[in-house]
């Protein structure tokens, strides 16, 4: 049975509270995290990063993302050394009493508790708002699943390729190439983990003007909805004919990248001055370019005429004509090119790995020197004791197959396997 918290025992001493960055905005705020796969971990990574104390709970078998692209260690794929960063990790075997009776302590203590299991399965394991409300009065409960808690699809599985489709984007694909297709990028998970990030934020802000906690709750497919129609939603009008919907610039096919003489370039005049500057250079040159007074008002055509223009000069020619000229521009770079540019990190049982950047800059908050990812179940015992459970307690856990943790993998735990709560 999960137990009651007194407000005087919720937070824990400073002591006790393991923060990842003292400095960071965030430092002091304890974040219980039980997501899985890109959503959820990306959120947390955010909060993680800005020097939250962000507790992972897994099963024993880990995490989707350990196990998603290549990587350097069985547990730790490309993609969780970042998602994971600055994180620590318990193996809880949630379906067991004692499982759920180490996580009600740890919640108790939380400042945050965020998840992404759909509800019957947060139902099942005692773990709904109400339940967790009852723990920790306090608390910002933070809910993700793949579509609204009161609608019939509440308890529907969600992954990023059904929310594309549900969202419109593929759709928005199908109007600008003819062909219906997947964005590749995981921009569902992410469109949604950057939304649980700000409205956690938003909740705590609230908490402290007034002690009060909060349900916040982000489905993807609102999320990723919102997203799509900011611009495409924009002519929406009452009575609008069908297919009338969408922003024509975005949409026309004609609107890619432009090659150059040697590469590829994305040029995008946007002012007056931006085509007056471009018919000036273009016909003191030789390229043949007819400009429209105060700029082209026919997007296709725009893209169409750049395209025609830009293979007479390199991409360096062009970024520095754009550049003198303020016209947006930016020379169009590789995946490779990017990650050749990212700083390494060296993880103690990974090795050397390239660290991705954080979204946004603060003042005090210093970037580029993650805490390394921690294998399954790498602090059950340091979390345990933080919550008050003496040595004898957190063994007979272990033999219990209560806490997992990996061979080798971590710093205390059974080395037998163990259940997973998901």
């Amino acid at each position: 049975m999960l137990h009651m918290m007194t407000s005087d025992a919720q937070h824990g001493s400073p002591g006790e509270r393991a923060g990842n960055d003292e400095s960071g905005p965030l430092a002091g705020i304890r974040v219980v995290d039980l997501s899985s796969v890109v959503m959820g971990p990306y959120a947390t990574q955010l909060m993680a990063d800005l020097g939250a104390d962000v507790v992972t709970i897994e099963p024993a078998a880990g995490d989707t993302n350990r196990r998603m692209s290549t990587g350097p260690h069985r547990d730790l794929s490309g993609v969780s050394l970042n998602l994971l960063r600055n994180k620590r990790n318990v193996a809880i075997d949630l379906r067991s009493e004692a499982g759920r009776e180490v996580a009600g302590r740890l919640i108790g203590r939380a400042d945050v508790f965020l998840t992404n299991l759909r509800p019957g399965a947060l139902e099942r394991l005692r773990l709904a708002y109400e339940d967790v409300k009852a723990i920790n009065p306090t608390v910002v409960y933070c809910s993700a699943q793949g579509f609204p808690s009161d609608g019939e699809r509440a308890d529907d599985p969600a992954y990023d390729d059904v929310i594309q489709a549900d969202s419109g984007l593929i759709d928005t694909m199908r109007r600008a190439t003819g062909t219906a297709a997947m964005v590749p990028s995981l921009v569902a998970d992410k469109v949604s983990g950057l939304s649980l990030a700000f409205a956690v934020a938003a909740a705590l802000v609230h908490r402290a003007r007034t002690g009060e906690g909060r349900w916040v709750q982000v489905a993807m497919s609102e999320a990723v909805r919102s997203f799509v129609l900011v611009e495409h939603g924009a002519g929406a009008v009452p009575d609008a004919p069908r297919g009338a919907a969408g922003y024509e610039r975005i949409l026309t096919p004609a609107r890619r990248p432009q090659a150059t003489a040697d590469g590829w370039i994305c040029i995008f005049p946007y002012h007056r001055s931006h085509y007056e500057r471009l018919a000036e250079e273009t016909t003191t040159t030789g390229e043949k370019a007819t400009w429209a007074p105060g700029g082209n008002r026919d997007p296709s055509a725009m893209y169409e005429l750049l395209g025609s223009i830009t293979p007479m000069r390199t991409t360096a020619d062009w970024l520095a004509v754009c550049r003198q000229a303020g016209i947006p521009a930016a020379r169009v770079n590789s995946l490779d090119d990017l990650i050749d540019e990212l700083p390494i990190a060296v993880h103690p049982k990974a090795g050397p790995y390239r660290v991705t950047p954080m979204p946004a800059r603060i003042e005090g908050v210093e970037a580029g020197r993650p805490r390394p990812a921690p294998t399954i179940g790498e602090h059950n015992r340091a979390v345990l004791v933080e919550l008050g459970y003496a040595d004898t307690d957190i063994q007979q856990l272990e033999d219990a197959s209560v806490l997992w943790t990996r061979p080798g993998g971590g710093s205390g735990g059974s080395t037998s396997g163990g259940g997973g709560g998901r």
